[in-house]
């Protein structure tokens, strides 16, 4: 095992129990990890911005990227409240307030557009994308919960499960790239084979865990969602190379051990989270 990898295993180690926890638990704990998840992905991903000469409007995306998950958690608690009813205005107001700060602090030689467009598209990516996370944990299921716990680990275990097959299929079989101008370590025989694993995984997920929590979810379903989320996966993952490719990176930070930065961890999950939060509206559970 090289040492990158025994770094991935040492922080799962750790972290994976404190986001069971966390996730059981639910509500400010929950929230609370989305908001700082949101403020490192959207300050990551506005040095990206910078490392290609567009300067985003930093603290605006900052203040709008907490506010997502507190939304959220502010409609769980209080669902009578005033600001939780207006959010889409709210966000209006937000694209507005980008465009009112460009017009005065950017010049037509500093890219105002650009700078718009980025600030603006890094909360969407970086705060709004992760935090139906949220949405899929407490959308029929209160706090201390191993139903809403069970719910939100289906996508991310596939997701994991999918990458760790990719790498480790890619590896000992190699063969055509994937994607060789935006991920050139990234193999044909790699892909198929996260999707392979990951799809089984939803299957055994759906026979072993759902129903231990007293969850009907049709192994046919499972799978079938699993497959999608493998595939769905990679190409969030191939979304933030390209973003790093851009930017002439290897990794958006060096925050997490063995992982590089937020961005790096949460790039597939960014793509599967709302996917499977979509699917799970379809089929009645949220």
């Amino acid at each position: 095992m090289d040492s990158n990898m025994m770094r991935r295993v040492a922080f799962a180690a750790i972290a994976i129990p404190l986001l069971v926890a966390i996730v059981w638990f639910g509500d400010w704990p929950l929230a609370g990890l989305l908001v700082l998840a949101a403020a490192l992905g959207v300050e990551e991903f506005f040095h990206l911005a910078l490392a290609t000469g567009v300067t985003p409007i930093r603290n605006l995306g900052r203040v709008l990227a907490a506010l997502v998950p507190l939304t959220l958690i502010l409609a769980l608690k209080a669902p009578g409240l005033w600001v939780v009813h207006q959010w889409a205005y709210l966000l209006l107001l937000g694209f507005l307030l980008a465009i009112g700060i460009a017009v005065f602090a950017r010049l037509p030689s500093q890219r105002p557009l650009a700078s718009i467009a980025v600030t603006i598209f890094g909360v969407g990516y970086a705060a709004v994308l992760p935090a139906t996370a949220f949405v899929i944990r407490h959308g029929q299921w209160g706090t201390r919960s191993w139903a809403g716990t069970a719910m939100l680990f289906f996508p991310l275990l596939v997701t994991w499960i999918c990458d760790s097959a990719a790498m480790l299929g890619g590896r000992a079989i190699g063969g055509p790239k994937l994607a060789p101008a935006i991920s050139p370590g990234k193999t044909w025989s790699g892909a198929i084979s996260g999707v392979v694993a990951g799809t089984l995984t939803g299957a055994l997920y759906a026979l072993v865990v759902f129903p231990r929590v007293q969850i009907a979810f049709a192994v046919v379903v499972a799978l079938s969602l699993a497959f999608v989320l493998s595939i769905i996966g990679q190409i969030g993952d191939l979304a933030e190379s390209l973003l790093k490719r851009e930017a002439g990176v290897k990794d958006s930070s060096r925050l997490i051990p063995g992982h590089g930065g937020v961005l790096d961890r949460l790039d597939s999950l960014y793509f599967v989270l709302p996917v499977t939060a979509a699917a799970y509206h379809l089929l009645g559970f949220i």
